[in-house]
């Protein structure tokens, strides 16, 4: 069974669309794992500029003789066009389609950028490529006021919103039915699988569908009788111990019972923190632009506090209407984490960046992080005012009233004047 499955008819009732009546909806008490999965990415990424080519089978691979397909969307699918086939083949099985090269280095820049909108919601992102992760929003649902399913769904929205892709969402109370949702959600879907549910989603699946079943071992368990997981799941213990060895042996036997005890491991240090924003119409102006770098500013710089960290190296990117992106980078003197810094710097970033080119979505990121507990680099420049003791009470101010209670009076609406 493959990664990206489609959802087998007798599953439709596990799919949540927003239009999804709430009474039909599978109950999400409990599932607080996801798994987020982008649809076809290098290609849906290459067609965001070739919106022309979308409804025609279109095929990322390199151009050498052993090359092979990097990443083929849904109408070149049909054809059995698949990721890692030799090219030669993919040619002889679909010939009309188009062909692209692969964009060095674009993929993990839209990779980053989807894995920030991640974090904003959870720390507990665990990437397991450029195209796939899993969330644990367990720890997240009362703050932000949402269920699982819910969460999923504004993943969604915001993949979209901010990347021009899409992507599909596996929501179950265990790692690995979350990524069986998820490939049964393509493309562009969300499956729910309720905790209570969870054997009946998988014990109709073959064998296949387990996590660590390859072809050999899925050939074997044919070969003793087990089609399904539900086979599995009836088979006594003692029996897969032998057949298939302890460990293995234990591992189906636990999944087959829909048990998975994998927690979700984020990288284990932060590299940088960043925030950006994809504009509802794009902009020329360069006021909207130095303004909202400065909202950026302001939730970056409060995020590094928050988390006890100060950054040397301010980063802007910059996405124009036709999706081309740009980025610029300056290291600081010494580390911060004030918001007056940073927007100074990026305003300075984007005045080297100035191209007069309407833009999409602007971003502004913090790399070369240390704790603020680290030795801080003093200098003999004339005294200025403590712009971070500001922030901080600001800090507190937010915390006990809410985010809106202290914010800088540009970013003010003129109705808040």
């Amino acid at each position: 069974m493959g990664r990206n499955t489609g959802l087998p008819a007798e599953f439709a009732r596990f799919r949540v669309t927003p239009d999804t009546d709430p009474a039909d909806r599978p109950d999400d008490t409990g599932c607080g794992l996801l798994h987020v999965d982008m649809d076809a990415f290098f290609a849906a990424v290459e067609l965001r500029t070739r919106p022309e080519l979308a409804d025609r089978p279109v095929v990322v691979a390199g151009s050498g003789p052993r090359s092979v397909v990097l990443s083929a969307n849904y109408p070149a699918r049909r054809y059995g066009v698949r990721s890692a086939m030799p090219v030669g083949a993919a040619r002889k099985l679909c010939p009309h389609a188009v062909y692209l090269p692969p964009t060095r280095g674009l993929y993990s820049e839209v990779s980053r950028g989807v894995l920030a909108l991640f974090r904003e919601l959870t720390p507990l992102v665990e990437p397991l490529s450029l195209d796939e992760a899993f969330l644990d929003v367990s720890g997240a649902l009362r703050r932000l006021g949402s269920t699982p399913a819910e969460i999923g769904e504004s993943l969604r929205r915001a993949v979209a919103a901010e990347h021009g892709i899409t992507c599909s969402v596996g929501v179950a109370g265990v790692k690995f039915v979350a990524k069986l949702a998820s490939g049964m959600a393509k493309p562009d879907g969300m499956v729910v699988v309720p905790v209570d549910r969870t054997l009946e989603f998988l014990h109709p699946l073959p064998v296949s569908a387990l996590w660590g079943v390859g072809q050999k071992t899925a050939e074997h368990l044919r070969q003793l009788g087990l089609d399904t997981i539900a086979d599995v799941a009836r088979a006594p213990l003692d029996r897969l111990r032998r057949s298939l060895g302890t460990a293995l042996g234990e591992h189906l036997h636990a999944l087959a019972h829909g048990r998975d005890d994998r927690a979700v491991v984020p990288e284990a240090e932060e590299k940088s923190i960043g925030a950006e924003r994809t504009f509802d119409v794009d902009h020329h102006d360069r006021r909207v632009l130095e303004r909202e770098l400065l909202r950026l500013a302001e939730r970056v710089a409060a995020t590094m506090r928050a988390k006890g960290l100060r950054g040397r190296t301010v980063s802007i990117k910059v996405r124009f209407a036709d999706f081309r992106t740009i980025t610029r980078a300056r290291t600081l003197f010494a580390a911060t984490d004030v918001a007056r810094d940073l927007h100074a710097t990026a305003v300075a970033l984007l005045e080297e960046a100035a191209s007069g080119a309407a833009v999409r979505l602007i971003g502004l990121r913090v790399e070369g992080l240390t704790q603020d507990s680290d030795p801080e680099q003093l200098t003999f420049a004339r005294p200025e005012p403590r712009w971070r003791d500001a922030e901080v009470a600001a800090d507190v101010a937010r915390s006990k009233f809410g985010a809106g209670a202290v914010r800088p009076a540009s970013l003010l609406s003129p109705d808040e004047g």
